[in-house]
């Protein structure tokens, strides 16, 4: 595993760990004004989220990775649901990617824009994803070009587009409502057709959708010969080269899932 904040200095709001059969990885989203709204802060939702998932993984065996993660959002936001306005739009929300093995079964849940890649032996790499905030952040894209970046006029936008969050026809992120859970894409597959599997945020992902500098073929082959360092080392050189602001960037790199 390796985590890189965006900026030195700045807290990391991304957060990956690992039990013996499951992986997470959780990627903080807020906005200017969130810390007037929560207290704890984006950072601090990402990790109490991850920890919970952690632990309802290795504890709880027979429920559906939706069940668990609808459990985690409930547990995390009864944690500060007394001191922060949990239901406000821009209090702290994350994207979720959870890898469990199983019964000879490696079980899949992704929700938000994190990127699970699950390496076939011999075959393309399956790869996991939820497009929807892409799809409808599209919309709003050129008006945020043309606004001067943490303008008030750049915020509002910002806060135009997280209004699609969590509602009928927008994009689902675990925030305060458990049901967000019942929106993530999962599934599963034999633990014998796969070499490995990779959680990324979407700040590592980068390196594939953003920058092109590999597919997801190589960006394994990168994993396997120099580990997750080395690739975001690369986001991070592009991101310098091509002038785009650093995002936090997270990879999980997930082997010998049959010894597990």
């Amino acid at each position: 595993m390796t985590s890189a904040a965006a900026r030195t200095g700045r807290p990391n709001e991304d957060f990956t760990g690992a039990v013996p059969t499951a992986a997470v990885l959780i990627d903080g989203a807020g906005i200017p004004g969130t810390e007037a709204i929560c207290r704890h802060g984006v950072a601090w939702y990402a990790s109490r989220l991850g920890g919970t998932l952690l632990s309802l993984l290795s504890l709880v065996r027979d429920r559906s990775l939706s069940a668990l993660l609808a459990e985690a959002i409930e547990q995390v936001t009864d944690d500060h649901r007394d001191t922060c306005d949990v239901a406000n739009p821009i209090s702290p929300s994350a994207t979720v990617a959870i890898l469990r093995l199983s019964d000879g079964l490696v079980e899949h849940l992704v929700l938000g824009d994190s990127f699970l890649v699950l390496d076939k032996a011999g075959g393309t790499p399956l790869v996991v994803s939820d497009p929807r905030e892409v799809i409808i952040s599209r919309s709003y894209q050129s008006a945020l070009e043309a606004a001067e970046e943490d303008s008030d006029e750049y915020h509002r936008i910002l806060r135009d587009l997280r209004a699609n969050r969590n509602q009928p026809g927008g994009f689902w992120l675990a925030k305060d409502d458990p049901r967000a859970a019942d929106e993530a894409i999962t599934g599963s597959c034999p633990i014998s057709e796969l070499t490995g599997a990779v959680l990324l945020s979407n700040g590592a992902s980068r390196i594939v959708d953003r920058f092109r500098l590999a597919d997801w073929p190589g960006v394994t082959a990168v994993l396997a010969s120099s580990g997750p360092a080395e690739v975001i080392r690369r986001v991070r050189q592009a991101e310098a080269r091509h002038a785009v602001a650093a995002d936090d960037a997270t990879i999980a790199h997930c082997t010998d899932l049959g010894g597990a």
